[in-house]
């Protein structure tokens, strides 16, 4: 009566308790184990069909089985569930190893590559074989005994460190708080979060207001407080979170962390013979070396330098004027940046709020989606979830037959990680005679609704709700049948953001905008005085922001590309020649930004980060067509859906763009979006 065992088209979510977490997993992992051993007794005459599709199957279930779990621990995170979470990680880590090491397991999917059915097979299923034999040489298939029972301990390891990791910076943001008695300490604060702020004193029983580390709170003192010492106090908090520094310097403390995450994943890249880990990292992307993506983000930075130094003089003589009286610390620069927003373009984030209430944004983006690709979306209430704010929807062609589901987390909780992501609980498949559908989490961390009002989102969370469902249409909009690259599966990490930042777009256009905002009290929709400066303000120093992204993207590639192991690197030292290279702003020394990028040490965007600015460089210029055609035309939407969305990790990512395109990618488009118009070589050829 195990309900992570039970076969359900979704999870029991009302019904899973802690206690379950454990016998499931064990239990799954022996299920799939003595299914695999099954389909090898046969010995020889291996095919599709007695092999790989009933493997496919067995993998699959496995992951309906972890994925509620795994979501959970990040969505509804306890005390037991945590521990249940991470007795569970080294059984899966050491499974994949095996599976990665089955020498039988292997030579019968290299017979199938082998005999003259591979070529009968279809795209989908050849790639997923070669997809396979890949991945058998990335988990050591060809390594001696020993090297193999080493990378089955950096694997299991890995995955424990990079747990805690990330526990660390849940921990530690959840640590701090500071309660605020005197209103006058909050002055320039927006009445939306002041009232988020009694909301959550109320909730813990005090007067006054309540300041946490939470992005929401975070982001309104940072960026609207008057009071410059309640600034810094919060920025030194939240930029030292799990570190040796701060308010809570030692405790939850990442750097140790960081140091062994580094050195065993160099140690298991040079087990396969590559001479960094950044080199293992990109064998599956698009990108062909290091080099490459070094080359292509300095590329990017060059135009960007010399404008990112005018913003930021232009920003510091704008403070002068309005009596700064001391140089801008890093608690200043989005204080200022906001007034000097406002200033310029009459226009703040929080004036847009009220335009953009959580109900009318999510129907607008639905109506989007309906324009673009004739998809119709429906709420459903009679799904569990996980939390009262949870809602569940189905996706639809327009006859009415049903594409997806998807779940809608959108606000922070306490016991919820921080950032926005999509994840999915199933695929694409044929299973029994029947089709089963993708199924996916689509997760943010947005302000909630206090007192009787809607949620009321900022531009910038309507344009990562955006980004997030095109994460989720990826997956849900396969015609792919084989689930390892069906969807999101199996696409090239560097192009697995195609999809999303191409969903953005659509959040600066006025046909757009008038589907996704209306006033939340008169139903008035955004004036166009209000729009044109929005639109006017889209590149408000853009070259500031470019550059933070291109610092993250380098940092991460040289740190998993320079590691040496006998030289006990100081990683906070690459951080600073990078930035003496790219960045016009300097953190203060106590800043350890590095001890909270869950992104690249807990996620899976080690030697990644940079996709996400290769893969702008993709959506940029696909949106590009939608330019030239319309941005509802109907035949475009068609096209991208066809030879983008359809085709999940089916084939190259290279020879998709160029289907859709109808050439490779350059990065005009992405430079005139961002107002840096000088056309440059960023290296993004085949």
């Amino acid at each position: 009566m195990n309900p992570l065992l039970m076969t359900t088209d979704l999870p029991a979510f009302d019904r899973i308790r802690t206690e379950h977490v454990v016998p499931a997993v064990e239990a799954a992992l022996e299920s799939t184990r003595g299914r695999i051993e099954d389909l090898l007794k046969r010995g020889e005459g291996y095919t599709w069909d007695n092999l790989l599709a009933p493997l496919e199957v067995a993998l699959e279930s496995l992951h309906q089985v972890w994925s509620p779990v795994s979501h959970l621990n990040a969505v509804r995170n306890s005390p037991e569930l945590r521990l249940a979470y991470k007795h569970c990680l080294p059984l899966l880590s050491a499974f994949e190893t095996e599976l990665g090491q089955h020498q039988a397991l292997y030579e019968a999917i290299k017979s199938v590559a082998e005999s003259k059915q591979f070529e009968t097979l279809d795209t989908a299923q050849r790639t997923s074989i070669e997809n396979r034999l890949r991945d058998f040489r990335l988990s050591g298939i060809a390594l001696p005994a020993a090297q193999k029972a080493r990378f089955k301990a950096l694997q299991q390891r890995l995955s424990e460190l990079q747990s805690n990791f990330q526990d660390n910076v849940l921990d530690a943001t959840a640590a701090w708080e500071k309660t605020i008695s005197d209103a006058q300490q909050l002055v320039g604060m927006p009445e939306s979060a002041l009232a988020l702020a009694r909301q959550a004193a109320r909730d813990k029983g005090r007067d006054g207001w309540l300041l946490t580390l939470d992005f929401p709170c975070y982001f309104a003192v940072i960026t609207y407080a008057d009071e410059r010492e309640l600034r810094r106090e919060l920025y030194i908090a939240y930029t030292t979170r799990a570190s040796d520094q701060g308010p809570h310097a030692g405790h939850w403390d990442n750097g140790p962390l960081i140091r062994e995450i580094l050195s065993l994943r160099h140690e298991l890249a040079q087990l396969l013979g590559f001479r960094s880990y950044a080199e293992y990292s990109l064998a599956t992307k698009m990108a062909a070396s290091p080099s490459q993506v070094i080359d292509f983000l300095n590329d990017l930075a060059g135009p960007a330098l010399p404008r990112a130094q005018a913003e930021l003089a232009d920003l510091t003589a704008f403070a002068a004027e309005r009596g700064a009286g001391h140089p801008l610390e890093a608690w200043d620069i989005a204080y200022y940046a906001e007034k000097l927003r406002q200033h310029r373009y009459a226009l703040s984030q929080e004036e847009l709020k009220p335009y953009f209430p959580d109900d009318k944004v999510i129907d607008g983006l639905f109506q989007v989606v309906q324009r673009l690709y004739d998809l119709r979306i429906q709420e459903r209430t009679d799904a569990t979830t996980w939390h009262p704010d949870v809602r569940f929807f189905e996706i639809r062609e327009a006859d009415g037959s049903l594409c997806g589901r998807f779940y809608l987390d959108l606000y922070a909780r306490a016991d919820k990680r921080g950032g926005a992501w999509m994840d999915s609980y199933a695929s694409r498949m044929h299973l029994d005679q029947r089709l089963q559908l993708p199924v996916v989490y689509l997760t943010c961390n947005f302000a909630p609704a206090v007192e009787d009002g809607p949620a009321l989102l900022t531009h910038d969370e309507v344009i990562t709700l955006f980004h997030e469902f095109g994460h989720g249409l990826h997956h849900m909009l396969t015609r792919v049948d084989t689930p390892s690259v069906a969807g999101i599966n199996g696409v090239a990490w560097d192009a697995v953001e195609l999809p999303s930042q191409f969903m953005e777009n659509w959040c600066w256009e006025r046909d757009a905008l008038r589907l996704i905002c209306a006033h939340h009290l008169t139903g008035e929709a955004l004036p166009e005085t209000q729009f044109q400066r929005m639109r006017a303000a889209r590149n408000f120093h853009c070259a500031m922001r470019l550059l933070r992204q291109l610092e993250f993207a380098l940092v991460d590639m040289r740190l998993h590309h320079e590691h040496d192991p006998a030289a006990e690197v100081d990683p906070y030292s690459i951080l600073q020649q990078v930035r003496e290279r790219v960045a016009v702003i300097m953190p203060p020394a106590f800043n350890r930004y590095l001890h909270s990028f869950t992104h690249v040490f807990s996620g899976g965007y080690a030697a990644g980060y940079y996709s996400y600015k290769w893969a702008e460089v993709l959506s940029a210029d696909a949106f590009s067509l939608f330019e030239e055609n319309g941005i509802f035309d109907a035949e475009t939407g068609r096209r991208f859906r066809r030879e983008i969305l359809a085709q999940g990790g089916s084939q190259e990512a290279m020879k998709l763009f160029h289907a859709f395109r109808g050439r490779e990618p350059n990065v005009e488009a992405l430079l005139r979006h961002s107002g840096l118009k000088d056309p440059i070589d960023a290296g993004m050829g085949a």
